[in-house]
């Protein structure tokens, strides 16, 4: 599209700038911008997509060259195994199971309460419980350091004189 004289808009028409931005823009010093290296970055395919590519481009032109009268005329020959006696008797079984659980009739089941058991113990094993932790965390909480310092006193009495004559003369 081509823009002629007769199509572009007259001054008046065009939008007016403010005068104070005009005279910043006549004004602007190109010095003061720093030099940037652009860098253009061009995604190249790599070797392994040229290379799907080149394939997929030889399949095609190998698909439209393919002349099916060089195909050679083959006979197919159609196989009909059937099963023997154990699978047919081994099916009808089957059969005959699926049929029962579909025809099922619940409302001839007789009506039965449960009974819950209640596995927990009684009051007096929980009781005997609390007293065994409670003494076992007594021993295993004991500490060493309040108890009083002792002394031992070893006395071994000797036997007195009339004491060894009496044994002797017994």
């Amino acid at each position: 599209m081509a823009c002629s004289v007769s199509d572009a808009p007259s001054l008046k028409d065009l939008p007016k700038v403010a005068t104070d931005l005009k005279s910043q823009l006549e004004g602007f010093n190109t010095s003061c911008l720093r030099d940037v290296d652009t860098n253009e970055k061009i995604v190249l395919p790599s070797a392994e997509d040229i290379a799907q590519e080149k394939q997929h481009i030889a399949l095609l032109e190998d698909l439209e060259k393919f002349q099916p009268s060089l195909l050679k005329k083959t006979d197919t020959v159609e196989k009909i195994v059937l099963p023997n006696a154990s699978d047919v008797a081994a099916e009808k079984n089957q059969k005959s199971l699926f049929d029962g659980i579909e025809k099922f009739d619940a409302s001839r089941l007789k009506h039965t309460e449960t009974q819950e058991k209640n596995p927990l113990p009684d009051k007096d094993a929980i009781e005997a419980e609390k007293e065994k932790n409670k003494f076992l965390n007594g021993i295993e909480n004991f500490d060493p350091s309040k108890l009083k310092h002792t002394e031992t006193c070893e006395k071994n009495p000797l036997p007195t004189k009339d004491i060894i004559e009496q044994e002797k003369t017994a």
